[in-house]
C-alpha cells in the first residue's frame, strides 16, 4: 500500500490534503506546491497555515490537480502561475516569452547606472520578450522613451499587456529584427539579451529551457550569432557617446569585448552575476 493518499481516496480535499498529495503524491517542492494551490484558490500563505482543513470547491480542486500533474512532468511553475517577479515587479508571462531570470536584472542595473539624468533618453531594449527589461527601464527612469522590439507578435502581445498592467507610459512596441527599421534614430542606450546558447547545447533539453521559445534561447549554431549582428548594428544607431549592453553566457565576457572593441566600441566592461561569472558586457561609441 502506498504511504501517500490518492487524489480518489478524498471525498473532498482540504489545504492539507492537497498539499500531501502535491508533495508526496508527486514529489513537488514544498514552495511550487504552496505557490499553486495559493494561486488556485486565491489563499495567502499565512491561510494556508492556519486553516489547513479549509476544502477546495470541485472547480479549484481539478485545476489543482491539473496543475501539480503538468509540474510533476517539468512545466516551468512560472508558466504554470502565469507570472514572475523581476526587478520587484510582477510580470505576466506566457510560454511565447522567456521566464525572466534574477541575473537580468544586472542588465538593468547597467544600464541605469549609465543612462544620463538628465533630457530624454531615447532607449531600445531589443527581444523584449515579456518587456520586462525594457519597462524596467522606463518605469525606474521616467524621463527615458523606451522602444521595445521583438520578433515575435506573441511577445510583443505580453508586453503591451504588461506595460498597460504597470501603468507604464513612457515605451513604445514593434514587431522586428533587432536593429533593422530604425534608421535614422540616434539613441543613447541599446539593451539586450539576445539568444546565446549554441544549439548542440545540452541545457536545452533539460529544465525549464525544454519550455520555452527556442528562437529566444538558441540563434544556432553559432552561440554569438545574435550577438554579433546585434554589435555591427549599434553603431549606425547610438548617437555619440551611446552605449550598448548586451546580456549572455556565462563563458562569453570575452568573445563580446572582443567583437565590441573590433566595431570600435570604448569603456568596455563586463559585470558579474551573484555566482561571479562574467554576464552582462557592454561598451560605448563615440563617433
Amino acid at each position: 500500500m502506498s504511504s501517500y493518499p490518492a487524489s480518489s481516496s478524498f471525498p473532498s480535499l482540504t489545504y492539507s490534503d492537497a498539499l500531501t498529495l502535491a508533495l508526496r503524491g508527486h514529489s513537488l517542492d514544498a514552495v511550487d506546491a504552496r505557490l499553486l494551490l495559493q494561486h488556485v484558490t486565491g489563499a495567502t500563505f499565512a491561510q494556508i497555515v492556519s486553516y489547513p482543513g479549509r476544502q477546495l470547491g470541485p472547480v479549484d480542486r481539478m485545476r489543482f490537480e491539473s496543475l501539480i500533474e503538468r509540474r510533476a512532468t517539468g512545466e516551468p511553475i512560472a508558466y504554470l502561475l502565469g507570472e514572475r517577479e523581476f526587478y520587484s515587479r510582477e510580470f505576466a508571462v506566457t510560454p511565447a516569452v522567456l521566464i525572466p531570470r534574477p541575473e537580468t536584472e544586472g542588465l538593468v542595473d547597467a544600464a541605469l547606472s549609465r543612462l544620463p539624468a538628465q533630457g530624454r533618453p531615447e532607449v531600445v531594449d531589443l527581444g523584449t520578450g515579456s518587456g520586462c527589461v525594457g519597462i524596467t527601464l522606463a518605469l525606474e527612469h521616467p524621463q527615458a522613451c523606451v522602444l521595445a522590439i521583438d520578433a515575435s507578435a506573441d511577445a510583443i502581445d505580453v508586453a503591451r499587456r504588461n506595460a498597460a498592467a504597470l501603468g507604464c507610459t513612457n515605451i513604445d512596441f514593434v514587431i522586428g529584427d533587432w536593429l533593422q527599421g530604425i534608421n535614422g534614430k540616434r539613441l543613447a542606450m541599446i539593451v539586450g539579451n539576445p539568444p546565446y546558447i549554441a544549439a548542440a547545447d545540452a541545457h536545452l533539453d533539460q529544465g525549464d529551457l525544454r519550455f520555452e521559445p527556442r528562437s529566444a534561447l538558441t540563434p544556432g549554431n553559432d552561440a554569438l550569432a545574435a550577438v554579433r549582428e546585434i554589435i555591427a548594428q549599434a553603431p549606425a544607431a547610438l548617437a555619440d557617446g551611446g552605449w550598448l549592453i548586451l546580456e549572455h553566457g556565462h563563458d562569453q565576457g570575452p568573445g563580446v569585448r572582443e567583437l565590441l572593441a573590433g566595431h570600435g566600441f570604448t569603456e568596455v566592461f563586463s559585470d558579474r552575476d551573484l555566482a561571479g561569472h562574467e554576464r552582462i558586457t557592454g561598451g560605448r561609441m563615440h563617433h
